[in-house]
């Protein structure tokens, strides 16, 4: 049947669907496909109106150009070539495929046997073929107009020693929030409206990390559960935000999110997951990539194309060694940061993305691409650098211009405070930014990204009130999730009235965001944790989409407001007293043209710890100094910073320490201690005096000083004593 439209061969590059005012250019990649169909629908998608064969194979691209098409829209694929499973094919012209390069996207998938190249139940399994017509279950893609005019044209580059990552989920942070109207609740909308914006601004976070935005589906064993994959960790479009965070369907809304956190001098970072998709391996469904070129997209077993590479755990590898694979995902990110003006990346199971097929290679294509490339360039690039495939395991071994999520530190700092033995010695290397990980090539100490809790695991909160997990509610009889989560509940399981143990707890938490917010490196803190969100001891709340998940704001209390009040101090000290995210690792080593040493150890007596103090596997309690006057860069000259010193008390009971003779003054200024949260004055002493040091408890002390210094000290006494100044939390 001859097209109601007029085409011609239009061009294989802008891959994807593109509008010029005039019509649109179709362009999709399949090396090993015999024909392509473009499928034209009504604006819901309920209806196939046209089906035009692409004209044009170049370059191993289909193409075509349609005149009179609009922006709106609505289109798939079908797909012609081999079903030949054993060779790596399994082209299904029965099934509607959804665009790689989709901008935008509409309606649900709706699980269905016809979603299958194969029979399911039959005898031969995936070597059947099934010729049911599947489009009627399949989300479309919509041909979009990009157009935009954003107040805020550059993107923010906060600086990597100011960065202060706030990993937050646009449904969960917002779903309860009163002051958010009910319509644009869970939406980008929500995450742009302006109480949401000045309550993180007035933290003093600099960079706002959203969990997966880009379109993910639910999987079927979930949905029968009356469950769902909340987190988003299942992506089927690269180039799209999921239709479900949406107040009204326009990529405009994101954009708008954008540019208010871009106004208000926040970035905007994207977790994104190229790893894999969720067409699973031989017996998963065919949804897109899997029936436009299998054998291209996903990583095969060498020996047996019928078989997937599982490296994820999820079924399928994405083939990051295709050049056209490796083509799709850089174009992604650049679309990210040039057309929705992103800040950032924080990629998921990185090591995946750098594995060539004789394993990991910070040599790999996909690396040596993000390196070179000058729009990445521009933006923070973050690895989660680890999976379960062979060498998986690979923090501090990406390249230089990475950050990295540092688990090691994550483990040690909650081992630490627990009160574990022998772990003095490796904090000392994680609270210097892990230089035994990252301290090469020239990296530089905010490549380790420090966290103590994140998205994956127990919240602060149900740190220090669940020994165990609880994850029944994931219907999986609690065998779900890591159990290995080196927390303590300080003597009963879940919520307390005992106001001891309540006390405990809320010193616990202090001396967590203390220790992380204080240390060189780059702090990620989990949204809520600073007031204290619960997941009732929930550590693996993938799949639930409900008060589990959300953040409740309703229900924060006294404490709560206290502990988001503390945080803003922590983080306030962080940006004020640049020794506190120094640009170079401390070595600790004696500059005797300087007369300083960077960085102390101290015995609770104030004097250096030696190797009898480090060999010691109760030694809980120590003293860090930090000298202000240290070299800060390799222009040798004095610093003229504060000098200070952290003392981290880990012993169950009171630990007197003598503070140490430092030259320079002999008055100590005790800016923070976690037993004594609400003090309304910044107490001093002086060289020789002892302090006692709570049990498990953590200071900061910071030697008097003048002038930009000083007036650290008295804007934070100022800050310590103004109602004025607390943290608002909504009401």
């Amino acid at each position: 049947m001859p097209s109601t439209y007029k085409i011609s061969e239009g061009n294989p590059f802008p891959l994807g669907a593109t509008w010029d005012g005039e019509g649109v250019n179709f362009a999709l990649f399949s090396a090993n496909a015999t024909a392509v169909d473009l499928c034209l629908f009504d604006f819901d998608g309920t209806r196939e109106l046209e089906r035009i064969r692409l004209p044009e194979y170049t370059d191993e691209v289909w193409h075509v150009y349609v005149r009179g098409l609009p922006a709106g829209t609505v289109y798939g694929y079908r797909v012609h070539g081999p079903y030949e499973p054993d060779a790596g094919h399994r082209f299904n012209p029965n099934k509607l495929l959804m665009d790689p390069y989709a901008k935008e996207h509409v309606g649900e998938l709706t699980w269905g046997p016809e979603l299958f190249g194969y029979e399911l139940g039959h005898a031969d399994g995936d070597l059947s073929f099934d010729e049911r017509d599947s489009a009627a279950l399949v989300p479309k893609c919509r041909v979009v107009d990009t157009s935009f005019t954003w107040a805020m044209d550059n993107k923010i580059r906060v600086p990597w020693d100011r960065t202060i990552f706030y990993e937050a989920h646009v449904r969960g942070f917002t779903k309860l929030h009163p002051a958010i109207p009910e319509h644009e609740r869970g939406t980008f909308a929500g995450m742009a409206n302006h109480e949401v914006i000045n309550y993180i601004k007035s933290l003093g976070i600099t960079s706002v990390e959203l969990m997966p935005i880009q379109t993910f589906l639910n999987d079927s064993y979930l949905l029968e559960k009356g469950l769902t994959n909340y987190w988003g960790y299942n992506t089927i479009g690269f180039f799209a935000a999921d239709p479900r965070y949406f107040a009204k369907p326009d990529i405009r809304e994101f954009k708008r999110m954008v540019d208010s956190y871009h106004a208000h001098g926040l970035g905007v970072i994207l977790d994104v997951v190229y790893n894999h998709t969720p067409e699973g391996n031989e017996l998963g469904p065919t949804l897109s990539f899997k029936g436009i070129d299998n054998a291209s997209y996903y990583r095969l077993l060498p020996d047996d194309k019928r078989f997937y590479i599982n490296d994820t755990g999820t079924g399928n590898t994405i083939n990051m060694s295709s050049p056209r694979v490796l083509q799709m995902v850089m174009d992604s990110l650049r679309y990210w940061v040039t057309e929705m003006k992103v800040d950032g990346f924080r990629f998921d199971l990185a090591t995946i993305l750098a594995r060539e097929d004789h394993g990991f290679d910070e040599g790999g294509g996909f690396l040596d691409s993000c390196r070179q490339d000058p729009v990445l360039a521009s933006v923070k690039l973050i690895a989660e650098p680890w999976d379960c495939g062979p060498g998986g395991y690979q923090v501090g071994g990406f390249p230089p211009g990475w950050a990295e999520w540092n688990d090691r530190f994550r483990d040690t700092v909650r081992a630490f405070w627990k009160g574990d033995e022998g772990l003095a010695p490796e904090l000392v290397t994680r609270l210097t930014a892990s230089s035994d990980r990252f301290n090469k090539r020239g990296r530089r100490p905010w490549s380790s990204v420090n966290f103590i809790t994140a998205h994956d695991g127990f919240t602060l909160n149900d740190m220090v009130t669940y020994n165990d997990k609880h994850n029944e509610a994931n219907g999986e009889d609690n065998r779900d999730g890591h159990s290995d989560n080196r927390t303590w509940n300080f003597g009963v399981e879940g919520p307390t009235d005992d106001n001891d143990i309540i006390e405990q707890r809320e010193r616990q938490k202090r001396n967590f965001l203390a220790t992380l917010l204080l240390s060189q490196g780059t702090p990620m803190l989990l949204a809520g944790d600073e007031f204290g969100r619960s997941q009732q001891g929930n550590n693996n709340a993938y799949c639930q989409d409900n008060e589990i998940s959300w953040v409740n704001w309703k229900d924060v209390d006294d404490n709560g407001k206290a502990l988001a009040e503390f945080v803003r101090k922590l983080l306030y000290l962080r940006q004020a007293l640049p020794v506190l995210r120094r640009g170079r690792f401390l070595s600790g080593e004696y500059n005797e043209a300087l007369g300083v040493h960077e960085m102390r150890w101290l015995s609770p007596a104030g004097d250096d710890l030696t190797q009898e103090h480090w060999d010691d596997t109760n030694m809980r309690c120590f003293g860090m100094v930090l000298d202000g006057r240290a070299q800060v860069s390799g222009i040798r000259k004095t610093g003229s910073d504060a000098t200070l010193l952290m003392v981290f008390n880990a012993y169950h009971d009171v630990v007197d320490f003598t503070l140490p003779d430092i030259p320079g003054d002999t008055v100590w200024i005790n800016l923070i201690d976690t037993n004594q949260p609400a003090r309304n004055e910044l107490p001093q002493f002086v060289t020789g005096d002892v302090y006692q040091v709570t049990g498990r408890s953590f200071l900061l002390f910071a030697l008097r000083a003048k002038g930009a210094t000083a007036r650290v000290y008295r804007d934070l006494a100022e800050l310590l004593t103004s109602d004025g100044e607390e943290v608002e939390l909504p009401q």
